[in-house]
């Protein structure tokens, strides 16, 4: 509801304080003292800032293992039978490879997708774990709504790095010639994002217009 002109501040009505209570799972709201949504049958648990520990236990798992997987070799090569030599390349080391034989749009493509994408999602999960259930006008309540979106929809190409290794795993099997075998880096790498996907999905969206004003105030 809007506030009409010339009055200092409006009613901001939520779910919560009208007494109904939205479904996890496929958001139909019903009152608050029913206990099973009649569209998907899911429980209806009301949002609780104690549900933010499942977020921070996948994020730390994400994180933790996210730091393997920059370090150890994410690829293997071997030409030859290793008698021409092997080469290990990490995420960086790959992206620098790529630069060097002048494949720049490929090592952005890969140094955005591997990098740049989970830091973000580490930072984003982190702040919206930070802000949840507190204090917000609404065009701050819309702005995080935004980040929580854009976490979700990133999710799906995080696995790039890992994708192209495995069809280079799975093409370049030419025997004594040349292999290339996946590094233990890309389980890491596949892991810190399932993870950071399941803190994701742990993350109440509810909790972010549960922390609205019951009033909102005219800015000075």
């Amino acid at each position: 509801m809007s506030a009409p002109a010339g009055q200092s501040d409006a009613p901001v009505l939520t779910a919560h304080r009208a007494g109904l209570s939205g479904c996890h799972r496929c958001g139909r709201v019903w009152p608050q003292d029913q206990a099973r949504c009649h569209r998907c049958g899911a429980h209806l648990v009301a949002p609780d800032r104690r549900g933010l520990q499942k977020v921070w236990a996948w994020w730390l798992a994400g994180l933790i293992a996210y730091i393997p997987a920059n370090v150890f070799p994410m690829m293997s090569t071997q030409t030859f039978a290793g008698l021409a030599g092997n080469s290990e390349a990490t995420i960086l080391g790959g992206v620098v490879e790529l630069m060097h034989y002048g494949n720049y749009d490929i090592a952005l493509i890969v140094f955005v997708a591997s990098v740049i994408v989970p830091v973000g999602k580490f930072l984003a999960i982190a702040w919206l774990a930070v802000v949840a259930g507190r204090p917000a006008s609404v065009d701050q309540a819309h702005s995080r709504l935004k980040v929580y979106e854009v976490v979700e929809f990133i999710g799906r190409w995080s696995m790039i790095d890992v994708f192209v290794v495995a069809i280079l795993s799975a093409l370049v099997q030419l025997g004594f010639v040349a292999s290339i075998r996946p590094g233990p880096a890309a389980v890491s790498f596949a892991l810190s994002v399932a993870f950071t996907m399941l803190s994701a999905q742990s993350f109440d969206a509810r909790l972010i217009w549960r922390g609205l004003p019951l009033r909102t105030r005219r800015e000075p």
